[in-house]
């Protein structure tokens, strides 16, 4: 039990409850299913925080068996992926993919900043978007083998 304090950015998120939502987040070290008590609420301060495509500093208290939201800061949302349908296709996609390439526990800090630089120039250029993906694929594919070497070398 304690109280976890990290930046990551909101994978996917899901209704529980009346108010609660259920969270994945990407921090640098793994994946972090997370509950948001009254994140759904019109006045709470955890609505912003915990949208998809949030990137934010969040405090998680880890009892024994499950992760509650505590608070977060807002760094980034990504807004404009929301404003273009073509853009919001392709960063749900990559996220998608990182969501199934990543697991809890996992050094995942390079992904992240793979992930957040590649949301940005989807959300903030006029770039071909399909040159983007693919470049993101090949990097994250560098990036997996070099995980799967590092874990087989020290067999972890």
């Amino acid at each position: 039990m304690g109280i976890i304090k990290t930046k990551g950015i909101i994978l996917s998120e899901s209704k529980m409850g009346d108010f609660d939502k259920m969270v994945t987040i990407l921090t640098p070290s793994g994946k972090i299913g997370c509950a948001a008590k009254g994140a759904r609420k019109p006045k709470s301060l955890l609505m912003a925080g915990t949208q998809y495509f949030c990137f934010g500093e969040y405090l998680i208290f880890k009892s024994a068996n499950s992760y509650n939201i505590n608070s977060c800061d807002t760094i980034e949302v990504f807004y404009n992926l929301r404003t273009d349908l073509d853009k919001l296709k392709y960063a749900v996609d990559i996220c998608k993919i990182v969501d199934s390439v990543t697991y809890e526990n996992q050094n995942t800090y390079r992904i992240l900043q793979l992930l957040l630089n590649t949301l940005y120039m989807i959300s903030e250029t006029d770039k071909n978007l399909e040159l983007i993906i693919s470049v993101f694929k090949i990097r994250l594919l560098c990036l997996l083998r070099i995980y799967a070497k590092y874990k087989e070398m020290y067999k972890m």
